[in-house]
């Protein structure tokens, strides 16, 4: 299988930024953070904890006062990457007779019928250890991953690596040998590797329905990283460079997927405090869908519980300031 080595060759331009290939050398961090980096078995300790919502009730599709200009930004990638990092492996949709139950997530009710969405991923093995990577946000070679991931409905404990971040980009370093990225960790097969390509082939094969089934979204070669990378370019390098921050004693879990504009503004915060972070795959399709609905009622992405505060939040404008509060320093 390609890519099942612990560590493969990675193509020189994955190693750092989103616009030119780099040889950069690594600077020893100055003043690394003594917190413990969070790991999937502190998450695994927060289970149980009951969460205040706090911050403005949700509003679907509306924009928060003087958030237009980063939202049309943010909205680069749906553009250049169509449906890629939005729909789950075989995503259907269908009109329902009736009213929809009130227990059920729907996107909608027309005309005395309610929208169904479906997909394939309740037929893939599930790891039973969230999937690690280390990657940033403003890097075309992360963003494929990350489509990837939303594809095949994982969920995935992210450790940011932003340009100048103290923790985990030396980690990378000392482990694989290279500060390249994106890099996977797979606790249940004990595989780690670089190359966004070989990663791919590994989850479909693993976590999917082969790697013959990969989304031609994801085929193009550098046709792909090119509109990933003209995707990403509003932001100008937002979600890429590190701003100094406290280390939480637990990851923060958020519901979101890779196309929504409204999730990307909170990933790009999530990545420049360093904040390690389970993604709960939220794409179309995906039953996580229900389970937020379980919760709270409703869904809409993305959504925050931060173990570490008991607070749960809505709104991306909300909960980036949220962040900018509770952990920058």
């Amino acid at each position: 299988m390609r890519g099942s080595t612990r560590v493969g060759d990675a193509h020189v331009m994955e190693a750092d930024t989103t616009t030119k290939a780099t040889t950069e050398k690594e600077e020893t961090p100055q003043d690394t953070q003594e917190t413990p980096v969070p790991t999937t078995a502190a998450f695994s300790s927060s289970a149980e904890i009951q969460y205040t919502l706090q911050g403005p009730p949700p509003k679907k599709f509306g924009v928060a006062d003087g958030e237009l200009g980063n939202v049309l930004s943010a909205s680069g990638s749906f553009l250049t990457r169509a449906v890629s990092g939005a729909l789950c492996e075989g995503w259907n949709v269908s009109l329902v007779q009736g009213e929809c139950p009130r227990d059920t997530y729907t996107f909608g009710e027309f005309g005395g019928r309610y929208v169904k969405e479906t997909s394939d991923v309740s037929k893939f093995a599930r790891p039973q250890i969230q999937l690690e990577l280390y990657e940033f946000e403003g890097c075309p070679f992360c963003k494929k991953v990350r489509e990837a991931v939303i594809w095949l409905d994982l969920d995935v404990l992210f450790y940011p690596c932003p340009q100048g971040g103290p923790n985990f980009r030396e980690q990378i370093k000392q482990r694989g040998g290279k500060s390249m990225f994106p890099y996977m960790v797979d606790p249940n097969t004990k595989i780690e590797m670089y190359e966004s390509d070989d990663i791919i082939d590994y989850l479909y094969d693993t976590y999917g329905p082969g790697k013959e089934k990969v989304s031609s979204l994801l085929l193009a070669g550098a046709l792909t990283v090119l509109t990933a990378g003209f995707g990403l370019a509003p932001r100008m390098g937002a979600g890429s460079r590190y701003t100094p921050a406290t280390m939480p004693a637990k990851p923060i879990t958020v519901y979101s997927y890779e196309a929504s504009p409204f999730c990307k503004l909170v990933r790009e915060k999530l990545v420049e405090l360093e904040l390690p972070h389970l993604m709960k795959s939220s794409g179309r399709g995906s039953p996580k869908r229900q389970e937020l609905f379980d919760k709270r009622g409703m869904f809409q992405a993305p959504y925050i519980e931060d173990p570490n505060t008991g607070i749960a939040m809505f709104e991306s404008s909300a909960i980036a300031k949220y962040l900018e509060q509770t952990y920058a320093k």
